[in-house]
This record gives structure tokens, sequence and C-alpha cells, in this order.
């Protein structure tokens, strides 16, 4: 159920923290939908964690783009270590954000 960007348009960030797309549900229909990446990613020490939460409280100079030739969606940002000067990372959300009928949705990897 990855991959919602191949389903999507208008994908974009909003506040640093909130994915906004506009997601075909099950007839193709565009559905407007939202989905707070600081519920499911965190910062562990300077790296994007899935699973984890509230990066952007630990991050500067976030940005989303759609990038390369297959499009692909990645967040970047500078995260905080434990110790030492932000360090830049990056996460391709296709990994474990899904659109479901028009949803946005989180996808535990396995």
């Amino acid at each position: 159920m990855g991959n919602f960007h191949e389903s999507s348009s208008d994908i974009y960030l909003e506040d640093g923290h909130i994915l906004v797309a506009r997601c075909n549900d099950a007839d193709g229909e565009p559905q407007e939908s939202r989905l707070d990446l600081d519920y499911y990613i965190g910062n562990n020490d300077g790296s994007f964690e899935w699973g984890g939460e509230s990066f952007s409280s630990s991050a500067s100079d976030i940005s989303f783009g759609l990038e390369g030739d297959y499009s692909v969606p990645v967040l970047r940002a500078f995260l905080n270590p434990y110790d030492g000067d932000p360090v830049e990372a990056n996460v391709n959300l296709a990994e474990c954000i899904g659109n479901d009928n028009g949803t946005l949705v989180y996808v535990p990897s396995q």
C-alpha cells in the first residue's frame, strides 16, 4: 500500500510536518488528505526514524520534494543529534506512507 505518490497529486508539506495530498480513491476521484508525520517519524541521533515521533521539534530547514526520474517523495531536514551540530538527513516517504482509498496512511514496514 506504499507509494502513495503514484496515485496522488498536489503533494506538499504544511507547517514542516503535515503531509498534504490529493489522493485518488477507489473510483479514481481525488480526495484531499492530511497526515501529521510527527506521529510516525522521529529523530534518532540525527537520522529520521520510522516508528518514532516528533521529528520536527528537533529539526530545521525542513523541506519536501518529488525527486529524480521516479518522483520519489523525499523529506529533508537538518536534525539535531545527541551531541554536536545538526546533521543533514533525508527519508523516502513512500517507504511507509500509503494511499488507502483516498486517505494518506502510515504503513509500518514489515
